[in-house]
């Protein structure tokens, strides 16, 4: 393994030919000859914190840059704890260890310095830079130079100098001497931004009598802001019986559902109707056979009988298989063997169930098929038999909140999916998801852009809203077009709404000025990291800061920007009180603010309603994400000096290149701020000399045409908005972005392209 003044060295010379700086300039910045100034690139010899303190004043990054291939993230504080601090060198004479690296745009750079005896018949090495410094005596004596004069500083003894000047220093008497040493810059370098915070305005709704506290009381803080929560649920809760058939008999006419074809055709479902027809389609399943513990896959888009149905289920307790209607006919073949789906029931709209009829025909274990809006031969009829059947269903005795009640096939991006099992407790876990992150009214109207099959749906078109009462806005669009759903808003008084970023990037560049949003009082976003500048526009034109939240397949969400809060445009917000998240490093041990770690839940499976409990027929998978008293997310950020956390990527993402540790998404938020650049993702291809190289993959506005112009002009934005060394030097223009089924991009595809 290459050794830190080796590491050092490289980072240097890689940003030293990024930016195109002659070896002759920077032996001039450092005070040393060219043949010395390339010994410290090529890492034979030590760097002094004057030599790095240059060359980052040269290069216009921060020393941490240099030291640690890390830069600086926090902006208010940076806490070192005794014995800590980044060491900058180690050698024979000196060690420094620097007490806040991860602080940014410092104007010091404070270090606790150990420096050994020298014999006093030596000269004193002398060094210069601009601004001033601090120095402070701790234990032992300091001899210090300062320009043709010598003191010798005792204990509790200090000195402000011009270090402009030549200055150097060493222990005087017979043992080491430790003191601080705070180095300030010169003027005009790393100043300081003032920002106005102001409160955000929430619309409390805590007076409501919200059914969900049937199941889970919350602590407020004297703001009304949500602090803790304590479930109290039974047993056998079931979502079904407990909030849907209750709901039916608290407020029988209030709009559950307001659903929208294609056509714009428009239906209404209240909460006394959803009951009584997922009681007749529960009697109809289970005349078909269906029973408690039965796997059923459904692919229904976004058709009002996937929310009748889906109750039905829950009612029998039976476990629900989402997918999506794009699989093909190998995929369908790999979730029915995999989950041992015994029924299906899949729309007829499309060629959807010509696949899944013909994974079907080879399949052991799918004995029932059924067909909504549509069927083929060997199907039932779901819409024309539905009638027949009672509107009365008994709740069974036996149910119990920790059976298996819903699966997903997750994203697959870099191999097969596994199946992600939720029990009967799930739905609670999104109580503060609708509540706390979307705000819902519960006289108001949400729409959560996302098909039936993903898990998204589960967070935005059923269990937390319907826990708090508001109605569901669901669109059966074909295709997304945000000319064609922005109108929705005004037409059908939609008050809170969220979508993952590349939508709000299609509103956005579809003149959100031109359409009434006067309905709207939140906006979230979710399903990928977002770039400040969407955050920056959508506000600018629409008045509303959109509140990111991070979660997953297998959770609720984790991370959130919660009522009260005011977001950071970019950050994923705060933990849940749902959650106890710490951000673990590679030891296993909790990184401090600043540094990045993944992100993990403190927990063990049924102990968090909300979180998975099992990778189903997985136990391999399931023991790697469920261990050591967590549960692994394999995503990694950061988190700053006021909690908030910063998203980076998944750990497989991240890209070392010349000693640098560079996460794709920060590089991905400049390049948004392009206006041509519709899309885009970045990832690390191998190099024989840098290890791996950061490579752009860029999808343009259809108004601009790719060239090697362009390129360099994408490239040259990057190095000046950015540090440096993360520019991209592969550029690749790409029509569309390979994607998974529920929308994240394939990263693993675009490595392959290189």
């Amino acid at each position: 393994m290459d050794n830190q003044f080796t590491q050092t060295g490289k980072r240097i010379r890689e940003i030293r030919q990024v930016l195109d700086i002659p070896v002759a300039e920077m032996a001039r910045v450092t005070g040393v000859s060219e043949a010395e100034y390339l010994e410290h690139e090529e890492g034979r010899v030590d760097n002094p914190f004057a030599f790095l303190y240059l060359c980052a004043e040269r290069f216009g990054v921060d020393v941490n840059d240099l030291v640690s291939g890390v830069a600086p993230k926090l902006s208010f504080y940076n806490v070192t704890r005794a014995g800590q601090g980044l060491p900058i060198k180690r050698r024979e004479e000196m060690e420094y260890f620097h007490l806040a690296p991860f602080l940014k745009n410092r104007r010091v750079d404070p270090l606790f310095v150990t420096v050994q005896v020298q014999d006093e018949k030596l000269p004193i090495h002398l060094t210069t830079h601009s601004g001033h410094e601090f120095d402070y005596v701790i234990r032992g004596r300091l001899r210090i130079q300062l320009g043709d004069k010598i003191e010798v500083l005792e204990p509790g003894d200090s000195v402000l100098h011009d270090s402009s000047h030549p200055h150097g220093m060493v222990a005087a008497g017979n043992e080491p001497c430790d003191f601080l040493a705070i180095v300030m810059k010169g003027d005009g370098e790393g100043a300081l931004e003032e920002v106005e915070v102001t409160p955000r305005k929430v619309d409390s709704r805590n007076d409501y009598d919200f059914i969900y506290r049937k199941f889970m009381s919350e602590t407020l803080d004297g703001n009304g802001h949500l602090q803790s929560v304590k479930y109290h649920y039974p047993e056998n809760f079931n979502f079904a019986y407990d909030v849907v058939d209750a709901l039916a008999a608290k407020c029988p006419n209030k709009v559950a559902l307001h659903w929208m074809s294609r056509e714009h055709e428009e239906k209404i479902f209240t909460f006394k109707q959803i009951s009584e027809l997922s009681s007749q389609a529960a009697n109809y399943l289970v005349s078909l056979g269906i029973k408690k513990g039965d796997r059923v896959m459904m692919v229904l888009r976004r058709h009002w009988q996937f929310w009748v149905l889906q109750i039905a289920l829950h009612k029998i307790g039976a476990t629900a298989i989402l997918a999506v209607n794009q699989l093909l006919k190998h995929d369908f073949t790999y979730r029915f063997d995999r989950a041992g789906v015994k029924a299906i029931i899949c729309t007829g709209y499309g060629d959807v169930m010509k696949e899944a009829d013909a994974a079907a025909a080879e399949s052991p274990t799918v004995k029932i098929k059924i067909g909504v809006n549509g069927t083929l031969p060997g199907w039932l009829d779901f819409d024309a038999q539905l009638e027949l059947f009672s509107d009365k269903f008994k709740r069974p005795a036996d149910l119990k909140a920790t059976d298996p009640m819903l699966m997903f096939f997750s994203s697959g991006t870099t191999g097969y999916p596994k199946i992600v099992a939720h029990s009967f407790s799930y739905p609670l876990g999104h109580i503060i998801t609708a509540r706390w992150w979307q705000n819902v009214n519960p006289d108001g109207l949400h729409l959560t852009i996302s098909d039936s099959g993903w898990a998204k749906a589960m967070w935005g078109k059923l269990y937390g809203q319907w826990l708090c009462e508001t109605g569901v806005f669901v669109y059966d669009f074909d295709r997304f077009d945000a000319a064609d759903i922005m109108p929705l808003f005004k037409k059908c008084h939609i008050t809170t709404f969220c979508a993952p970023p590349t939508m709000y990037r299609f509103f956005i560049r579809e003149d959100l000025s031109k359409y009434d949003f006067s309905s709207l009082e939140n906006a979230c976003i979710a399903g990928e990291a977002l770039n400040p500048e969407v955050f920056n526009q959508f506000q600018k034109i629409v008045g509303l800061k959109m509140m990111e939240g991070f979660g997953q397949t297998e959770s609720t969400v984790i991370l959130g920007n919660f009522v009260g809060m005011e977001p950071k445009p970019g950050s994923m917000g705060k933990p849940s009180p749902l959650y106890q998240v710490a951000l673990l490093g590679h030891d296993g041990k909790q990184v401090p603010p600043g540094e990045t770690g993944e992100i993990c839940v403190r927990t063990e499976p049924h102990q968090t309603p909300g979180l998975f409990f099992q990778y189903y027929n997985d136990p391999e998978a399931t023991a790697s994400a469920w261990h050591d008293g967590y549960y692994h997310t394999g995503d990694t950020a950061w988190m700053d000096e006021d909690g908030y956390y910063w998203y980076v990527g998944r750990i497989d993402d991240l890209i070392k290149s010349s000693g640098y540790r560079i996460g794709p998404f920060e590089i991905e938020n400049v390049l948004m701020e392009l206006p041509y650049v519709l899309e885009c993702a970045v990832v690390g291809v191998p190099d024989e000399t840098r290890g791996q190289l950061v490579k752009a993959f860029i999808v343009l506005t259809k108004d601009k045409a790719p060239s090697e112009e362009l390129k360099k002009e994408i490239q040259d934005y990057v190095k000046h908005n950015t540090a440096p060394y993360k520019y991209p030097r592969k550029i690749d223009f790409i029509e569309t972005m390979p994607k998974t089924p529920s929308g994240k991009i394939r990263r693993s595809e675009l490595r392959k392209i290189y």
